[in-house]
C-alpha cells in the first residue's frame, strides 16, 4: 500500500473517531479531528491545506476545549451546583459510557444528583427536588457543550474541505 494512502486512511479514521468523541466524553473529540486534518495536510505536502488554515483549525480546537469546560460549568453554576455535584456529573458521565446511549444521557444527571445529595447530607423531599434541579441543570450544560462542539467540528470540516478543494 502506498504510504501516502495509508496516511490519508489514518487521517480519516482520526477524524471519524474525533467526531464520535465530540459526543462521547472519554475521547478527545476535536483534538483528534484536528490531528487527522493535520496528518492529511502533511501527507499532501501542505499543498491543499496550508499553515494559515491549520492555525485557524488549531485555534478552533482550543476554543472547543474552553467551550467544553465553560458550558458544563455554566449549566452547573446557573442552578447553584456544589463542587461535589460537578464532580458527580463527571463521574456519572464516565460511568454512563458502560451503559450505551442511555447511560450517556442519564449518567451525568445521576452523578450530579448524587453529588449534590452528598453535599447536602440529607434526603428530605425539598433537598431531593433541589438536587434533581441541579442534576438537570448540569446535564443541560453538558448537552449544550456537546452541541457547541459538534458545531465547531462541522465548521472545521467545512473549512478544511474548502481549503482542500479551492
Amino acid at each position: 500500500m502506498d504510504p501516502t494512502a495509508l496516511y490519508y486512511l489514518i487521517a480519516a479514521v482520526l477524524v471519524l473517531v474525533g467526531l464520535i468523541g465530540t459526543v462521547l466524553p472519554a475521547l478527545p473529540g476535536l483534538p483528534l479531528v484536528f490531528t487527522g486534518m493535520l496528518l492529511a495536510a502533511w501527507a499532501g505536502g501542505f499543498e491543499q491545506v496550508g499553515i494559515p488554515m491549520l492555525v485557524v483549525l488549531g485555534m478552533l480546537t482550543l476554543v472547543s476545549l474552553a467551550v467544553d469546560f465553560w458550558a458544563t460549568a455554566l449549566g452547573a453554576k446557573r442552578v447553584g451546583a456544589s463542587r461535589k455535584a460537578i464532580i458527580g456529573a463527571v463521574i456519572g458521565t464516565f460511568a454512563g459510557l458502560f451503559f450505551g446511549p442511555f447511560g450517556l444521557v442519564l449518567g451525568p444527571f445521576a452523578g450530579a444528583l448524587v453529588g449534590e445529595l452528598l453535599h447536602r447530607r440529607s434526603l428530605g423531599s425539598s433537598d431531593l427536588g433541589d438536587a434533581a434541579k441541579i442534576g438537570f441543570g448540569t446535564w443541560l450544560g453538558i448537552l449544550f457543550g456537546v452541541v457547541l462542539k459538534l458545531g465547531l467540528a462541522f465548521a472545521m470540516l467545512g473549512l478544511f474541505a474548502l481549503a482542500w478543494w479551492l
